[in-house]
């Protein structure tokens, strides 16, 4: 029996894209003049802060992408302060430590013009035990402990559009609601891609109320539900038509292999390091999403546009 001929795929925008990857690799920081640096007076009680959000997101951004300890953090903000000739001040460790647990990161995005079509999975990331090479050298020294993140990213663009950060006992498919509930109101969404750990009735539902249609395959012991509503009608119509065609066919006619993607992501976000820093879960979460709003910006330079021609 002869083998399949192997699938290829070409690259359409390779000058763009290739010049897209050499701007990832700039050292070029442009700092705006006439960004608000010192946090405005808010008329509260109590001591105001002296830094804003977007100075404090500016040194996390650094300490994310060079993968700095904070008092190094500190050392090379200054250094780009001075040689874009500003007398800003900078915040000391205590205060960058402190504003990392209460932060709001701003994570830019691109709209995509129609329906949004979304992408869900999840990972995890370590937060404590030993390297894989001590490991495989001495022995588990300590338990490693994990924290899962959970994204859902556009198809059309390739930003990350909703995010969540929980403890690696929580489970991928009471997340979703959470991850839809990020996308605006306003914003109609298409379809929902995840693998079948999603194939609950809450998740079902959820994508039901948005207007979308769920891209998740059925589970190889799943029956049919009661066609109590939409969602429960949609989901046995999946189940009926992966009878009837195979579940190779029918994710092809779905399109769901478009979900390795955000795979993709995945090995992005780990890019930054398979560790995260911080213990404490707020600051966690604000690592994660500093690292997400930089794989935006990168993704904003430009992307692969790759089709099949065989």
């Amino acid at each position: 029996m002869s083998k399949p001929a192997p699938v290829l795929y070409r690259t359409t925008n390779w000058p763009e894209y290739n010049a897209a990857l050499r701007r990832r690799g700039s050292f070029l920081v442009w700092l705006d003049r006439e960004m608000e640096w010192c946090a405005p007076k808010r008329g509260r009680p109590g001591r105001p802060e002296t830094y804003s959000d977007a100075a404090i997101q500016f040194c996390l951004s650094i300490k994310v992408l060079f993968g700095l300890a904070l008092r190094q953090t500190i050392g090379m903000v200054e250094s780009l302060l001075k040689m874009a000739g500003l007398d800003w001040p900078v915040p000391d460790v205590s205060t960058l430590c402190r504003r990392q647990g209460t932060v709001t990161i701003h994570i830019p995005f691109r709209r995509s013009g129609g329906h949004l079509n979304l992408l869900v999975d999840s990972t995890g990331v370590k937060m404590r035990g030993d390297g894989e090479w001590q490991v495989r050298r001495h022995g588990p020294g300590r338990r490693r402990q994990w924290r899962k993140v959970h994204l859902a990213m556009d198809v059309a663009t390739g930003d990350v559009r909703a995010v969540e950060f929980t403890s690696s006992r929580e489970g991928d498919s009471p997340v979703l609601p959470d991850l839809l509930a990020q996308i605006p109101a306003e914003q109609p969404i298409g379809t929902v891609t995840a693998d079948g750990a999603y194939d609950t009735r809450k998740c079902h539902a959820a994508i039901a109320g948005r207007g979308g249609t769920a891209v998740i395959p059925i589970r190889k012991n799943g029956r049919p539900w009661k066609e109590d509503g939409p969602a429960a009608q949609a989901r046995n119509e999946n189940l009926r038509a992966t009878k009837h065609f195979g579940r190779a066919l029918w994710k092809r006619l779905t399109g769901y292999h478009a979900r390795s993607r955000i795979e993709a992501q995945m090995r992005r976000l780990k890019a930054f390091g398979e560790r995260i820093a911080s213990k404490d879960p707020n600051r966690q979460a604000a690592e994660i999403h500093t690292r997400i709003a930089l794989m935006n910006r990168f993704s904003a330079l430009g992307r692969a546009e790759i089709v099949r021609v065989a």
